[in-house]
């Protein structure tokens, strides 16, 4: 019976990890604006299965992200922004409960950290 109940535990353990971190929904961010005041960055996420999709932006813009992976508590997508010249944003993170810990490299220097919180 001892063998039942703990095999049984450790599978049920064993399956919430193999489950993708809770992501779905709307996130929010501030970082710093060109003119150095903060500005609102808005994420929306979902999750199916390892593929992540969703959208982010501020003011009114929405773009969309791409190559979005989830891997556990780990996320990582791309933005990109075509001002005439392509600019290419990778973010890579983690999801740990109502924050996602995220980095954002342009591939010009220091990656841009960045605390994403559950919005309400």
């Amino acid at each position: 019976m001892k063998k039942i109940v703990f095999g049984t535990a450790l599978i049920m353990l064993m399956a919430c990890f193999a489950f993708g971190a809770d992501v779905d929904g709307e996130w929010t961010t501030e970082i710093p604006g060109m003119d150095g005041s903060p500005m609102v960055v808005n994420f929306t996420f979902k999750a199916d299965g390892d593929k992540l999709t969703g959208s982010t932006g501020s003011d009114g813009m929405e773009i969309p992200i791409s190559e979005g992976k989830i891997d556990g508590k780990n996320i990582s997508f791309v933005v990109t922004i075509d001002f005439g010249m392509e600019m290419r944003m990778t973010y890579k993170g983690t999801v740990e409960g109502k924050e996602i810990k995220l980095n954002m490299d342009m591939g010009m220097g220091e990656p841009m950290s960045m605390t994403l919180k559950k919005a309400k």
